[in-house]
């Protein structure tokens, strides 16, 4: 089969078992301030940078998009104090994350193929430290944008996390394979001009992604074919 020039990685809900609990605490968050979270409206969160998903979450505790019959809040809180929340249930929570089945594998069959291999993700620095640090087969994907790069000047949705990724290790964005779990971040992969490969969740399909994307059972199966 014909290989990759680079192979550019989603962190959460692809390479690491996150967004269930990314989910749990916005979750939790909202209702701290009086507002519950359907599963449809934490969807719309997944593969989004930490600050645009707070924003959108004080829009809903204000009263925007608000499920029929909820009451809305006429005084949502800050940013800060929303995060404030958050954070703390996070932070618990995403330290025991697990690797997506076959994660491991393809990474490290990518280091054995030397196949160029970047970190393209919307959780900050520091988040990725933290959810990294008991995974050493991450330290193989040494080249990195985090969501707070200061080069970064749109999160998923847009494009420029994967331009970027791409830039820095001297790959066109059209011979990069590109891997997502979210329909914002296979948004964004599309729209760079990579090849995407998508992971849905469980229970999902391949339906709420741009056509022509590569939709996987597992990363086991990149891993095999490489």
């Amino acid at each position: 089969m014909v290989r990759p020039a680079a192979c550019l990685f989603d962190l959460d809900g692809l390479l690491l078992d996150t967004e269930p609990l990314h989910a749990r605490a916005w979750r939790e968050a909202a209702a701290h301030f009086g507002r519950q979270l359907s599963a449809a409206e934490l969807m719309q969160l997944r593969g989004r940078r930490r600050l645009d998903c707070a924003q959108q979450v004080r829009r809903w505790i204000a009263g925007a998009s608000e499920p029929a019959g909820a009451l809305a809040s006429c005084d949502p809180p800050s940013i800060e104090a929303l995060l404030a929340v958050r954070q703390p249930i996070a932070e618990a929570l995403l330290v025991h994350a697990q690797p997506m089945a076959g994660a491991p594998e393809l990474v490290r069959r990518c280091a054995e193929l030397a196949i160029p291999m970047a970190l393209a993700t919307s959780s900050s620095r520091a988040a990725v430290a933290l959810k990294a640090e008991p995974h050493p087969w991450l330290e193989l994907i040494t080249t990195r944008v985090h969501g707070d790069d200061p080069e970064l000047r749109a999160g998923k949705p847009a494009p420029d996390v994967f331009l970027l990724a791409a830039a820095r290790l001297g790959v066109p964005p059209r011979d990069c394979w590109a891997f997502e779990d979210s329909p914002a971040g296979a948004q964004a992969a599309d729209a760079a001009g990579c090849l995407l490969h998508v992971l849905p969740p469980p229970g999902e399909t391949c339906a709420v992604y741009p056509p022509g994307a590569l939709c996987l059972r597992s990363l086991h199966e990149v891993a095999e074919s490489l």
